[in-house]
């Protein structure tokens, strides 16, 4: 028996089996009722001469049967399991739970859970106490000691945190706690993934007095994240990262989103065979790019694979104008020869075709520009200066070069400081002083943070006058103190000027890498989005309040109570923590993306440390274990209907009372089917009419129909809900619906219905792959299928990004759909006027668009107050919950408030269902011409 992966709950039962040879003597002595004959003389008289049949003992199968019956009710008693799962944590020495549930344990999560549930059993078997952590929870969590009820609520809630995890904290916390304890067994149900310091933080626990430790550890190859993204030239480049040690070639599909959720974009990504990272570009248009608002890698649900944009990876478009002509002999000499090598990777760049600057400003400022950049540009006519003034004012960011045209002008009011009449010569025959390098950027500047060029030299510069805050206007300065870079905030816009000028004539600047980061920084202030700047440019600390963040599967929500606003400081990159998960930050119309990784973000394999306690590795809980309870019993069952049948047989009855034989065994056989549960598969066919009859009915009638969601709930509250829009349509429209029907999409017939509602479900199982296929089919040939997620108190209904359980279900079913493009119910769309003349079309809740296919033409008419069209649409979409506005009950009051509580809603939202079915069973028949003077009558026209 030691060598079969067999175990009993109650061993001591199996005694019992001592007594078979008991139960078999018995048996042997006690012989079956002889055969009762009905005592005809003619039949005693011709068995004179056979002989006796009577037996004197039990027949040896009828036995064995019995001695059968009886070992397998004893074992049965004895509670017996195949391939037992052993208890790990036996004794009443502490015992610490902690648990990874940073980002990447979200896909495992349930497993995690069920694992970490298991091993507070074992310990509650020994009462042994019990610590609960969480490796990415506040620092003040309590985490014991507790008993094995309150381990287990503080497991149950453990939710996985959208952040990396903090061993070196975690574990100190847990060594505290165990300062004064000996003996803890510690079970570390890990992520997989390595992160700083996590070596000398689970190596600190040999100074605890621990005893041993159980490490569970899954395999992370599923795993994948983006790092990066560049708005290049061509396209956005997406950069991703894998598990370092998975050497195999893999890919990876990334989809891009707008502000809305809709997916406007995809590229495919290949991980090179031995490579953990790849990267890929999707190529769009530059109009198309700036609309991205998230990347997401399809497939997983985990903070990591999705990737935030904001402003800051736009690209923008910067206006190029010069004072001179570019010599096409010599473009090194050219004004704007080296702001466009700078600009070129991460902008798009904007060139007059017009020489004249009064022509050719307005002609760029019509295609907004983020940023304009002068090169040795003097005085501007009147019209042009008023026209670049307004442009800043409305926050544009000018940039100027100096030249001798700069240093020749009078009082521009389009300079951030007053410049002296003419140019300053360094380091010249005539000048006393030799040329100067650049000092270190200041602080309160938008360069700080920038090595100081220690290559660059200036021979000639524009100085300005001296003034009160010439300082704080001061972004850039020379080694003696004279400023190279000035710049303030006006309005809401920049003005800029560099001192020198754009080709390497009066200083190297431009032919040095410095120069291309400063105008970086310089293009960056231009965002809407950008770093908050005060009266000189200089970038400042600020508090950016959470604007929505990301969840554990990557989908974006409103902030929690946990979220708090994001410090950003001059020079510093923000961190992911607890605090400030990854999200957008700031308002609306100026948000900062903080995502989950860096550029140089890797994912590692966490190493099992060698300890100097025993350390222990484990599988997660995967329950391979069988109870044999139940079925011994049923084979016991059986083998007492095989006794009774055996006696019935021996003693005659079942050749002469048939009926009474079936009875018996009809009783016998009811407990038996009494304890076997139907299936949920089974229940769901309760209210579906397989066969000839239910094809008869079905179009005897026309019938209301509903996916079978197999939560006895929802489904009632569906079948309800179709009836109450029944009895509306039977007493406004000449329809009677037959009674609502509930269809299985995998297994029923879906062509007899009009329509079909789906209540989304995402605790209900996935449709199978042919339940897909028979409803994209039914879609096709005519049907219409109205999803409903029944979520517009949670969120909106956006079928491509899934911000709750409910939107992510319903994504999930579409992706097997050929979907044609949507749209929200257009004002002069059929269904707006096919029986009531609606605006919205409101359930229980309100609020949520209605959305049909997209029609192919536009055109609004006004001598046509209906869109002209052929066809119905095969799919809707809503989230306010319509069922549950037209569900009424038994004596036809509503069963459900309407949210808010307004008579009038519900009425809309039944004429919502007439408007729907009729134009289900008439098609676009109100859009016929006949119609058009009613229907203009009626609107008022």
């Amino acid at each position: 028996m030691n060598a079969l992966p067999l175990a009993f709950g109650a061993p001591a039962i199996l005694a019992g089996l001592i007594a078979l040879p008991v139960i078999w003597w018995l048996l042997r002595v006690t012989p079956p009722r002889p055969v009762r004959e009905i005592f005809p003389p003619l039949r005693i008289l011709a068995q004179l001469l056979k002989k006796e049949e009577t037996p004197n003992k039990s027949p040896w199968w009828l036995t064995l049967l019995r001695l059968l019956l009886a070992t397998l009710v004893i074992l049965a008693l004895s509670e017996p399991v195949w391939n037992p799962r052993p208890e790990t944590l036996i004794g009443k020495e502490p015992v610490a739970i902690v648990l990874d549930n940073g980002w990447s344990s979200n896909e495992e999560w349930p497993a995690r859970k069920e694992t970490a549930e298991r091993l507070i059993g074992d310990a509650a078997n020994s009462g042994a106490l019990i610590y609960i952590l969480g490796t990415a929870e506040r620092a003040n969590t309590d985490i014991g000691p507790f008993d094995a009820t309150t381990a287990l609520e503080r497991v149950r809630a453990l939710n996985v945190r959208p952040i990396p995890v903090d061993r070196a904290a975690a574990f100190a916390r847990l060594k505290t706690a165990l300062a004064n304890i000996s003996g803890t067994r510690i079970a570390y149900l890990n992520d997989g993934i390595d992160t700083p310091a996590a070596d000398a933080a689970l190596k600190s626990l040999q100074d605890a007095k621990i005893a041993s430790m159980i490490w569970y550890q899954p395999s992370i190859s599923a795993i994948s994240a983006i790092r990066q993204a560049e708005n290049s030239a061509n396209g956005l480049t997406v950069h991703a990262v894998r598990p370092s040690n998975d050497r195999g070639p893999g890919a990876v599909t990334i989809g891009a989103f707008d502000e809305k959720g809709r997916r406007i974009a995809e590229t495919g990504l290949v991980f090179s065979a031995g490579e953990a990272t790849g990267q890929a570009v999707i190529n769009a248009p530059y109009e198309l790019r700036n609309d991205f608002h998230t990347l997401r890698i399809d497939g997983t649900a985990q903070a990591g694979a999705t990737f935030l944009i904001d402003d800051n990876n736009k690209r923008r478009r910067v206006a190029l104008l010069s004072g001179s002509d570019a010599d096409l002999s010599q473009p090194l000499l050219s004004p704007l020869y080296y702001i466009s090598r700078a600009l070129e990777p991460f902008a798009d760049l904007l060139r007059p075709r017009n020489a004249e600057l009064v022509r050719a400003v307005p002609e760029l400022l019509e295609q907004k520009p983020s940023v304009v950049i002068m090169a040795d540009i003097g005085k501007l006519p009147p019209e042009t200066e008023r026209l670049l003034s307004d442009w800043v004012n409305n926050g544009g960011t000018l940039i100027r070069f100096a030249g001798p045209r700069l240093a020749g002008s009078d009082d521009d009011p389009l300079l951030p400081v007053t410049l002296r009449k003419g140019e300053r010569s360094l380091g010249g025959a005539l000048s006393w002083k030799e040329s100067q390098p650049v000092a270190a950027f200041p602080d309160n500047g938008p360069f700080a943070g920038l090595p100081t060029p220690q290559d660059v030299t200036v021979t000639r510069q524009v100085l300005a006058e001296p003034s009160s805050d010439l300082y704080d206007k001061s972004w850039a300065n020379l080694a003696d103190g004279t400023p190279l870079v000035t710049g303030e905030t006006r309005q809401r816009g920049q003005l800029v000027l560099f001192h020198v000028t754009p080709e390497a004539t009066w200083s190297n600047l431009p032919i040095s890498g410095s120069f291309v980061d400063m105008l970086h920084r310089l293009v960056a202030l231009s965002r809407n989005a950008g770093p908050a700047v005060n009266g000189n440019g200089a970038s400042a600390s600020r508090a950016l309040p959470p604007y929505l963040i990301l969840n554990a599967e990557g989908g974006l929500m409103p902030p929690t109570g946990d979220a708090k606003p994001l410090i950003t400081k001059p020079g510093e990159t923000p961190q992911v923590s607890f605090d400030n998960p990854p999200g957008f930050y700031g308002v609306e119309d100026a948000m900062s993306a903080l995502n989950l990784f860096r550029p140089d973000g890797e994912i590692k394999p966490l190493a099992r440390p060698d300890m100097s306690f025993p350390v222990t590795t484990a599988r997660y809980a995967v329950d391979e274990s069988l109870p044999l309870r139940g079925p011994l019993f049923a084979l016991a069952a059986l083998l007492l209907i095989a006794d009774a049948l055996a006696i019935l047989w021996l003693g005659g009855h079942l050749r002469r009372r048939y009926r009474t034989v079936a009875a018996s065994l009809a009783i016998l056989l009811l407990p038996v089917l009494f304890a076997i549960e139907p299936s949920p598969a089974h229940a769901q066919q309760n209210d579906s009419k397989p066969g000839d009859e239910a094809i008869i009915e079905a179009v005897n009638a026309t019938h209301l129909a509903y996916v079978i969601t197999g939560d006895s709930a929802v489904d009632d509250i569906s079948k309800a809900g179709l009836a109450g829009l029944s009895r509306a349509l039977a007493d406004s429209t000449a329809l009677e619906p037959g009674e609502p029907v509930g269809v299985n999409p995998a297994t029923d017939e879906l062509a007899f219905y009009p329509l079909i509602y789906w209540p989304v479900d995402a605790a209900a199982r996935m449709p199978s792959p042919e339940a897909i296929a028979k409803i994209d089919a039914y879609m096709q040939q005519g049907g219409t299928v109205l999803f409903d997620t029944r979520d517009q108190d949670a969120a909106a209904v956006s079928f491509e990004n899934a911000t709750t359980p409910s939107n992510q279900r319903l994504r999930d079913i579409l992706a097997g759909l050929n979907i044609p493009p949507l749209e929200p119910v257009p004002s002069d769309h059929v269904l707006t006027k096919s029986f009531y003349i609606l605006q919205d079309f409101p359930g229980r809740y309100r609020g949520s668009p209605l959305w049909v296919q997209a029609s192919l033409s536009t055109e609004a008419r006004s001598d046509r107050p209906v869109r002209a069209g052929d066809g119905v649409t095969p799919i809707m979409i809503t989230g306010n919950d319509l069922a549950g506005a037209w569900a009424i009950d038994a004596s036809g009051s509503p069963m459900f408030p309407t949210i808010p509580n307004d008579p009038m809603q519900r009425t809309y939202a039944f004429r919502t269902g007439i408007n729907i079915v009729m134009y289900m069973l008439t098609g676009n028949y109100k859009s016929d011409q006949v119609h058009v003077p009613d229907l203009l009558e009626r609107l008022g026209n």
